[in-house]
């Protein structure tokens, strides 16, 4: 006839089983953490290299549209010059040459009355690597502002393995030889902690 164990003993054998559970799923979850917060890392980087590639592409075609305005800018005052001292076949000449960026906001210039100081007043004047400056710029600001997300996400899942950390001290402070009722409040802590961590952490992105 098998003896009935002492409820303190049931008890005792109940909270080994739930800290066992508790511990290895707790250090699971803290390496998962671990894991998602190095990969969040490495998107970071990547986001942060794509970014700089951006700038990169944004100041050469940045440089491009300036000498692209320079040399418009030399064609004109030659062309401004020639008219100036009458000789309209120099002016021709000069005119012939005009970009066709330069052409079309001169011709917009001069068929609305020359309101404007000059042809690069108009809005039709789009230099060469204007528009590829302005979309390499705003790539490179989406690439920074996704960094620094991805670098918020890996903060947080490294917040969490300190909360997952705090799980396995109050399991681990559990297991020791305490009065029933210290035993019960630290293993209730940790399961308290516990469930709003895995709670927390469902909410967070995952990457793999």
């Amino acid at each position: 006839m098998n003896e009935q164990k002492p409820p303190r003993d049931q008890w005792k054998r109940a909270t080994e089983i739930v800290g066992v559970f508790l511990l290895s799923i707790t250090a699971v979850l803290t390496a998962w953490c671990g894991f998602e917060s190095s990969k969040w890392g490495g998107e970071m980087s990547i986001a942060f290299s794509q970014a700089s590639s951006a700038r990169i592409a944004a100041a050469s075609a940045d440089g491009a549209a300036r000498d692209a305005r320079t040399f418009d800018l030399t064609i004109y005052g030659a062309y401004v010059e020639a008219t100036g001292d009458g000789n309209q076949e120099l002016a021709d000449y000069i005119s012939d040459r005009f970009t066709p960026e330069f052409r079309t906001a001169y011709d917009a210039w001069v068929a609305d009355g020359q309101v404007e100081n000059g042809p690069f007043a108009r809005p039709e004047y789009v230099p060469p690597g204007t528009a590829e400056a302005a979309a390499a710029s705003a790539r490179a600001d989406a690439k920074f502002d996704e960094a620094l997300e991805n670098n918020a996400r890996g903060d947080r899942y490294s917040l969490l393995t300190v909360l997952f950390a705090l799980v396995l001290f109050l399991t681990a402070m559990s297991q020791r030889e305490n009065p029933v009722w210290v035993t019960r409040t630290l293993l209730g802590l940790a399961l308290v902690v516990a469930v709003v961590g895995i709670v927390i952490m469902s909410t967070f992105p995952v990457i793999i």
